[in-house]
């Protein structure tokens, strides 16, 4: 990666940056899935590949804060049964990443999302009831767990826009408010770190993405602050209904970019 442009960023370019890792922040802490306009406001200011570099880091630190706010809610059983099929996804992402350009990468992440939303919206059109969180431990619930847990694996590491696909998933599961965003936090704080050798090994992250990381990390956690105080005044329908915008947002986004 030449990240000799990443010098060159404008004082609007750095604002853009700067509101973007809030959003980091605040999706983290109160609407999953809101980081995929974060992920375009990125991949706008600086060159595509690069921005998944100093994206990353940014990520684990917003991943920090919601673990530290949430960590009594996670639903660990489904982190466990995620865990070997994201693996993979991570390994196919790697691969996917040699071979593909930007335009392949942001089409096929674009249509994945709005596939999800689509499978996730009929779903709770046309369930009479919700599911529980516990059903990952019957046959259909672990398979549900393994594609979704390859597709996000996929995602994020070929856009670090795993999010919305896991949204998709821990909705579809039937987590509320609380235990969704505690599952969500310890899954990418994990997953997230985990990518770190793989997007070295790629290029993507060098001494200067994380100077630059370090700059934008400050503003991480104003987003956060904001996002713990929304959370307990959004209730749960509005709560799944801005988690489902902010994917469709991002997926158009990749797809008109």
């Amino acid at each position: 990666m030449n990240t000799m442009t990443l010098w060159d960023i404008s004082p609007w370019g750095f604002a853009a940056l700067a509101a973007a890792a809030m959003l980091v922040g605040f999706s983290k802490t109160a609407v999953s899935g809101a980081n995929t306009v974060s992920l375009a406001i990125f991949a706008a200011v600086l060159p595509a590949r690069a921005s998944t570099g100093v994206l990353l880091p940014v990520l684990i630190v917003g991943d920090v804060l919601a673990v530290l706010t949430y960590r009594r809610h996670a639903h660990w059983p489904t982190l466990w049964r995620l865990f070997p099929a994201v693996a993979g996804g991570v390994v196919l992402g790697t691969l996917f990443l040699v071979w593909a350009d930007d335009a392949v990468v942001r089409t096929s992440i674009g249509a994945i999302l709005l596939l999800m939303a689509a499978v996730t919206l009929w779903r709770r059109r046309s369930a009479g009831q919700e599911e529980e969180p516990g059903s990952v431990t019957t046959r259909a619930g672990r398979i549900k767990a393994r594609s979704y847990g390859v597709l996000g694996g996929f995602t994020t590491m070929v856009a670090n826009a795993g999010g919305p696909v896991m949204a998709m998933y821990l909705l579809s599961a039937g987590f509320r408010k609380l235990g969704f965003l505690g599952t969500s936090a310890f899954f990418f704080l994990i997953v997230n770190v985990s990518k770190v050798p793989f997007s070295a090994g790629l290029g993507l992250i060098d001494g200067r993405s994380l100077l630059l990381d370090a700059a934008l990390a400050v503003f991480v956690v104003p987003g956060a602050f904001i996002g713990t105080w929304a959370v307990n005044r959004i209730d749960q329908r509005l709560f799944e209904h801005l988690v489902i915008a902010a994917t469709v947002l991002g997926a158009v986004q990749l797809l008109l970019r």
